[in-house]
């Protein structure tokens, strides 16, 4: 494993749709609970070491306007009532609520770019790597991904800071593909680099 490199000045930590409603609905109790679990330690060490971090949800207006019946995921949301923006289920779980120096994007697609000012406020910042972690790797992790990539910012996946239900996915994607274009690596490890 190839040593995690960064300057705090210029580094972002960006933890991705860890609402009830996803962790409820998308994972099993068992791996929704290990994946906020090792989140939140890194969530905890970025604090402590005083790097920036910006938490990202996926919601949408009362009535559902931006989603088109042609978008059959966000049709399903939808239609199942799990997204109510006036229930709890938006909202963060309570282990990795922001902070309110943290900001919040709140984006109404798969990815943290498309439709909200994200790149904005990391050229505002100065930031050039971005470590990533999120629920699900397939979709919101692997849409912003490549979506960063394309921004030419250098990228990071904390592997087990991810998760997905469909575990085929999910290895695939942070033993393969994620390693081929940016760094994958553990919550401990970076954890330690952030000690460091």
């Amino acid at each position: 494993m190839a040593a995690i490199s960064f300057k705090k000045a210029g580094t972002v930590f960006i933890f991705m749709d860890f609402q009830n409603y996803i962790l409820e609905n998308f994972l099993p109790p068992e791996r929704a609970e290990q994946v906020v679990e090792k989140a939140e330690a890194v969530l905890a060490a970025a604090r402590q070491a005083g790097c920036f971090t910006i938490h990202v949800s996926v919601c949408f207006r009362p009535g559902y306007p931006e989603i088109s019946g042609r978008n059959r995921m966000f049709s399903w949301i939808r239609d199942s009532g799990m997204a109510d923006p006036s229930s709890r289920g938006v909202a963060f779980v309570d282990r990795m609520a922001p902070q309110p120096e943290e900001p919040v994007v709140q984006k109404r697609r798969v990815g943290a770019f498309g439709g909200t000012d994200l790149d904005m406020i990391l050229r505002a910042k100065g930031v050039e790597k971005i470590f990533l972690a999120g629920v699900a790797t397939s979709h919101v992790v692997l849409t912003t991904f490549n979506q960063a990539f394309d921004l030419d910012y250098d990228l990071a996946v904390i592997r087990d800071a991810c998760a997905d239900g469909d575990e085929t996915a999910h290895s695939f994607l942070t033993e393969t593909f994620f390693p081929k274009l940016g760094g994958v690596h553990t919550s401990q490890e970076l954890i330690n680099a952030l000690k460091e």
